[in-house]
């Protein structure tokens, strides 16, 4: 060891890659200041073979605070019922102390599965605890993704048992519901056929309400219902159309003819076409 001592403190000095290396310890106990520069040599070998002291990783409070929700914010501005869907998530872990307060690589499958006993003893649903273990997964992939954590996190399970809508609409009952969209109780509206035929048109084309009421003249091509964009990837497709939708099409586009914009008129594009 390099030690020397200058009046009553310790210093050290030795040379790396060629290089004079020379501080005070501020230390007036040579065994601290042998410590200190054996420290020093440590801190330099670490750094020419690439490695690094570990970081603390963030806590899940400080990483959905500082860097998780900031993301959801920027990412999702346009789609608020997806960004409220991740707030919500968020919101429920953070109540968690036990989770909320554990460093992100500290988490464990016992906690999340306390989490889990916590949010079915309040009453939830499978479903909705599931959406907010989604959050959860989300926020772990992404704390990996950013260099957050050095450690492979445990991986989250959805909960079993959860509910599905799988009901189809009989024939019967169809036929009821256009009866009663078609009735005098609607001609009140401006357009009574508006119910009517936009039901047509989500049940013949299997179209999510969004796309119908996105539709405009551009989307009816050779007798199909072109979409373009929509929830998932696989909603941009091109529907044939039934005779029922091609009629209403066909009058609705009549109507349109003529207009001096090259899209439907409000009413119409609420009712029939794509985006």
């Amino acid at each position: 060891m390099a030690v020397y001592k200058r009046g009553k403190i310790w210093w050290y000095k030795f040379n790396w890659n060629g290089e004079t290396i020379r501080e005070s310890t501020k230390q007036s106990n040579k065994r601290i200041a042998e410590q200190m520069e054996a420290t020093h040599k440590t801190s330099l070998a670490k750094g020419e073979v690439g490695l690094r002291d570990r970081r603390l990783a963030p806590t899940l409070r400080e990483f959905a605070e500082n860097d998780f929700l900031p993301f959801v914010r920027s990412t999702f501005a346009a789609k608020p019922k997806t960004l409220a869907y991740y707030a919500n998530g968020v919101k429920s872990l953070l109540a968690f102390q036990k989770i909320a307060d554990c460093r992100v690589d500290a988490v464990t499958g016992e906690t999340i599965g306390e989490f889990i006993g916590k949010r079915r003893n309040a009453g939830l649903e499978v479903s909705s605890v599931n959406r907010e273990l989604q959050a959860l997964r989300r926020m772990f992939r992404l704390a990996q993704e950013w260099g957050k954590v050095e450690k492979a996190l445990p991986n989250v399970k959805m909960l079993p048992g959860e509910k599905h809508r799988e009901r189809v609409l009989t024939t019967e009952e169809e036929d009821l519901y256009f009866r009663a969209a078609g009735s005098e109780a609607m001609e009140q509206h401006a357009d009574p056929r508006l119910l009517a035929d936009v039901a047509r048109i989500l049940l013949d084309c299997a179209l999510r309400p969004e796309q119908c009421f996105r539709l405009n003249p551009e989307n009816v091509m050779e007798g199909t219902l072109v979409v373009y964009f929509g929830k998932t990837g696989n909603a941009r497709r091109r529907i044939p159309m039934t005779p029922h939708v091609q009629a209403i099409l066909n009058m609705r586009l009549t109507k349109a003819a003529g207009s001096a914009c090259s899209r439907l008129p409000p009413a119409v594009a609420t009712s029939s076409l794509p985006a």
